[in-house]
């Protein structure tokens, strides 16, 4: 399983995290052109190497423009985030972040979710910063995210709501239930973004876990500590198989359903982009016959039971309908990876799904496809074809195993 270490040892950033990405491989000019794609105006991304206490490491920097940037509240960032064109899982991972770092705000701040606002330029920094370390994971395929656990530093920070103790009261709320430490480092070291980064990723926290290494990527932070090398550590390998089977991914979800009978289809078409932005796992209308002989429509939305809420006020705020329910479901979902393939037409990202150890499903990713097929004017099933026939090429294809 493709894994990647988070080793904290002088703490995280959004910044550490993406320059130690690319220190690791990820392409400095695809990230570009992916970031391009967020409508974000004049701004732009830059990497360079510097050496903190003699180790080497990336420092990634975010620059914007001299345009104004607004502030932006967390369901502005949703939104642009959710119309862009990037990957679907990338969209996903950087929403949930995204929405468990509003969380953690609204709770330090005692103030309602949809009053937490980003300012400026400190917005674009972390929308750059998440997206892009989203991109990073999903072009190096990462299946398994862990951690050490996180020195945060010590003493006081200064922020828009005046001087804080460190961690930060943002960082402290993203980082329950996760190890941290300090030693005499006095200066914050975690930063909320990569508390929030972090915290969502990961699926466990301790001692580097067994795995064959590939390759090692250093990020650096901004200060120059003189105790330590202000630097995150990535190390990215295949952990071994496991004895056992990898089961399907269980999880609660919500189903929130309502019926309408009258209202527009253009403003159903502009919720269910409002409610896959605002963080549905999905949305679907079904066509129904109401009562007086009315067609009508069954509005269901699967939901994370935390965006429960936010997407009940959606529906009684952007639709008629005075009245909906909902209910906990279970569901579950295969493993799943992404392989980069190479076609006539460019590098095709398959996703390729397991049930325990066994291949079950693969398929192109559509956007990937679509781009080539418009680029090399060939119909859009000419390219899904030659990435499954490449993929069937591959050792994976051939296999039918996990590639591990």
């Amino acid at each position: 399983m493709r894994t990647l270490y988070f080793d904290c040892f002088s703490g995280a950033s959004g910044d550490m995290i993406n320059g130690a990405l690319l220190d690791l491989g990820v392409s400095l000019s695809a990230l570009k052109e992916e970031i391009g794609k967020l409508s974000l105006g004049e701004v732009d991304v830059e990497t360079r190497p510097v050496h903190r206490c003699g180790l080497r490491a990336l420092k990634f920097d975010v620059r914007v423009g001299h345009a104004h940037q607004p502030e932006r509240r967390l369901s502005d960032i949703l939104e642009l985030i959710g119309r862009a064109p990037l990957p679907e899982p990338v969209i996903d991972m950087a929403c949930r972040i995204f929405r468990r770092l509003g969380e953690a705000e609204a709770r330090a701040h005692g103030i309602p979710l949809d009053r937490v606002h980003f300012h400026e330029v400190g917005a674009v920094d972390a929308i750059v910063d998440i997206v892009g370390a989203c991109l990073g994971f999903h072009l190096l395929g990462v299946e398994r995210f862990t951690s050490s656990a996180l020195n945060v530093g010590r003493g006081m920070t200064s922020c828009a709501h005046g001087p804080m103790p460190v961690p930060g009261v943002a960082t402290a709320e993203l980082l329950k239930g996760a190890p941290i430490y300090s030693t005499d480092v006095e200066v914050e070291l975690v930063t909320p973004t990569g508390a929030a980064i972090i915290s969502t990723v990961c699926h466990s926290y301790g001692p580097l876990p067994t795995m064959r290494l590939e390759r090692v990527g250093y990020g650096a932070g901004t200060r120059e500590l003189s105790e330590r090398p202000n630097v995150l550590r990535l190390l990215l390998g295949e952990a071994p198989v496991q004895d056992r089977p990898l089961p399907a991914i269980g999880e609660r979800v919500t189903v929130i359903e309502a019926n309408i009978d009258d209202m527009s289809p253009e403003i159903l078409g502009y919720v269910m982009e409002r409610a896959l932005a605002g963080g549905a796992l999905d949305i679907f209308y079904t066509p129904i016959q109401m009562k007086k002989n009315r067609p009508g429509v069954l509005v269901t939305i699967l939901s994370r039971t935390e965006d429960r809420e936010r997407l009940i006020d959606l529906l009684f705020r952007e639709t008629t309908t005075i009245g909906l329910r909902y209910h906990e479901v279970e569901r579950r979902c295969l493993h799943r990876r992404v392989i980069d393939v190479s076609t006539p037409y460019g590098p095709i990202r398959v996703k390729v799904s397991y049930s325990g150890d066994r291949m079950v499903n693969v398929a192109p990713e559509y956007e990937d496809c679509r781009i080539a097929a418009q680029k090399c004017d060939v119909p859009l099933r000419t390219v899904m074809e030659a990435a499954m026939t490449a993929f069937a090429q591959s050792a994976g294809g051939e296999s039918g195993e996990r590639n591990e």
